[in-house]
């Protein structure tokens, strides 16, 4: 959802260092999340962004749109709307901190930074987009750093959150991991 904001920003042609004109575009903004039977997509202003928002210009900006108090407002009651009526995952830098902190299971997923870099560049490879994995691995240190030290909804794990480092893990292992937490945490009855 972020990076729909940053995206809507960026080809409007908004200064991202325009906190006032950013904030102004995120509160009038139309995002809308759609399940498409292939997993989601996200739609902006009435436009499928769901390819667009991870674009190399998005990354190296998305951090400095969501730092911004009254984008996060704007994000954090979007994203509570989509939770209110459950049977949901959300994934995001706050989510178990911020937005959702009586959530019934929280997983903070990990990974270092080298394996990390290695996905996303498979990810931009797919996408015909070239860039030094040099690169993306400072983009993600940058990204990481903004992001734990912004002062309104910083990236943190919450208290009470699983940690799961998915270094050396395929995507069946983690979803498998994670599924057995749900099935866990069902089965208890222990409803946040």
């Amino acid at each position: 959802m972020y990076r729909a904001i940053t995206l809507g920003v960026l080809r409007q042609a908004i200064d991202v260092n325009s906190r006032e004109d950013v904030e102004a575009f995120a509160k009038h903004a139309e995002l809308v999340v759609h399940d498409s039977g292939n997993g989601n997509s996200i739609h902006l202003n009435g436009v499928d962004v769901t390819e667009a928002i991870r674009s190399p210009a998005v990354t190296n900006s998305v951090s400095v749109v969501s730092s911004y108090e009254a984008v996060r407002v704007v994000m954090v009651r979007e994203q509570r709307k989509l939770a209110a009526g459950g049977g949901i995952v959300l994934e995001g830098r706050d989510i178990g901190s911020v937005v959702l902190p009586q959530a019934e299971l929280k997983v903070f997923m990990v990974a270092n930074v080298g394996e990390r870099a290695r996905r996303r560049k498979k990810e931009l490879d797919a996408a015909g987009i070239e860039v030094p994995e040099r690169d993306v691995v400072n983009e993600i240190e940058e990204r990481d750093r903004k992001d734990s030290t912004r002062p309104v909804s910083p990236l943190r794990k919450a208290p009470d959150a699983i940690e799961l480092d998915t270094t050396n893990l395929a995507i069946e292992e983690q979803v498998d991991f994670i599924v057995k937490r749900a099935i866990e945490v069902i089965n208890s009855g222990s409803r946040g």
